[in-house]
């Protein structure tokens, strides 16, 4: 019989009793807290997110309105509107007044140092700008260059006609035989080369000189023409006579002799022509002009120039070749063994081919010539403003 336990009111044991611990439920409408309910919140305390009914409602954070555009996260040092959209902000801008042509480009070469492509490029434009003058001064100076020298090789002709048949000797030429005809054909071609290199040095230093007035006037972007180059350089024409005559003499016979003397004296003086010219020096002052502009830059005034005459070459070699098929080099080439004595035909042929070709290549390398003075100039003495200053250029920075 199982014992009740003496529970009042006939209840039954498993009725649980308020000493056990249990709470109570509160009646509806009471506001009382459940007395175990520890953790709940004070009825004084508003619960989460609750507000009066006559506030306006505070978003939470990070919500937005719909169609409204996102402000930025804030960052440590971020400013509202500091920057503008990606597809807005500003590229890099440089300082006022800068160029990449230094102090401007009013004529054809930038007034600031220049490397190998600038000079090149600066002795191209001059070209194109100025057409019918530089063209016309290099069809003349190919002209008398081509003549002087059809004169030379005609002149020794004789002699390498009178060559033939000594060249053509039998199996029974004793050793004294071949060794006159060796050293008699390399003295006429010697003696051929030198009168031949004299007068092509000669006439390069008179052209770079008459360029050296015209690129003076080109690089400030003035108007040049044939009358204002000769005002300028007929009061030093004699000086430049002697000063070209000097040059190639004595890088003639330095390269016949002994290469690098030649070498040497072909670099530092250079730029004797246009020292002459454009600072309106005298003869002693334009060699040593040239020898401190020089001083210090030897290897890079060699590889300019260097680098001009394989374009010159190349250019005469491409133009000369069609007038070169209508002489006997080609059977020279096919006959190895003949000697090749051209006639007075092939000579003018030939004439008119360097005349073409000089037209353009002469002008080109005396302009590489002036505007290696030119940067030499503006590296070592700062020519670049006294240009600016001449072209009417106004830089932003102070004088």
């Amino acid at each position: 019989m199982t014992d009740t336990g003496g529970a009042p009111g006939g209840e039954g044991a498993d009725t649980p009793t308020p000493s056990q611990g249990i709470p109570q439920a509160p009646a509806p409408g009471t506001g009382e807290p459940k007395p175990g309910d520890a953790h709940a919140e004070s009825p004084a305390t508003p619960p989460r997110g609750w507000q009066a009914p006559d506030t306006q409602a505070t978003p939470p954070p990070g919500w937005q309105a719909p169609g409204q555009p996102a402000p930025p996260a804030p960052s440590q040092g971020w400013q509202p509107d500091a920057l503008p959209p990606y597809s807005q902000q500003p590229r890099y801008t440089p300082q006022p007044g800068w160029s990449p042509h230094g102090l401007g480009k009013p004529g054809v070469i930038a007034l600031r140092p220049l490397n190998i492509g600038d000079i090149l490029d600066g002795a191209i434009t001059a070209i194109r700008r100025y057409p019918l003058l530089i063209l016309g001064i290099g069809a003349v100076v190919a002209v008398l260059n081509a003549g002087l020298a059809f004169l030379v090789q005609r002149y020794v002709l004789a002699d390498l006609e009178d060559l033939t048949a000594t060249a053509n000797l039998g199996p029974g030429a004793t050793e004294e035989e071949l060794r006159n005809a060796v050293f008699g054909a390399f003295g006429d071609v010697f003696l051929a080369l030198i009168p031949t290199l004299l007068i092509t040095t000669l006439l390069l230093t008179i052209t770079t000189g008459l360029m050296a007035a015209v690129m003076g006037r080109a690089a400030l972007g003035r108007e040049v023409t044939f009358g204002i180059v000769w005002r300028e350089v007929q009061p030093r024409l004699l000086p430049l006579f002697g000063v070209a005559f000097v040059y190639a003499l004595v890088t003639t016979v330095g390269l016949m002799l002994c290469v690098i003397p030649g070498v040497v004296a072909w670099v530092f003086w250079a730029l004797a022509a246009p020292a002459l010219v454009l600072e309106r020096g005298t003869f002693r002052a334009a060699f040593s002009r040239t020898v401190k502009l020089v001083a210090g830059a030897f290897w890079r005034v060699l590889g300019v120039l260097v680098l001009a005459k394989v374009i010159q070459s190349f250019f005469e070699n491409i133009i000369q070749l069609p007038f070169t098929f209508g002489t006997g080099v080609f059977d020279q080439v096919l006959n190895p063994g003949k000697v090749y004595v051209p006639s007075t035909g092939d000579l003018l042929l030939a004439s008119a081919g360097q005349i073409v070709s000089g037209t353009i290549a002469i002008p080109f390398v005396t302009l590489v010539t002036v505007i290696v003075y030119l940067d030499q100039r503006m590296r070592r003495e700062g020519m670049d403003i006294e240009l600016a200053r001449a072209a009417g250029v106004q830089p932003p920075q102070a004088w």
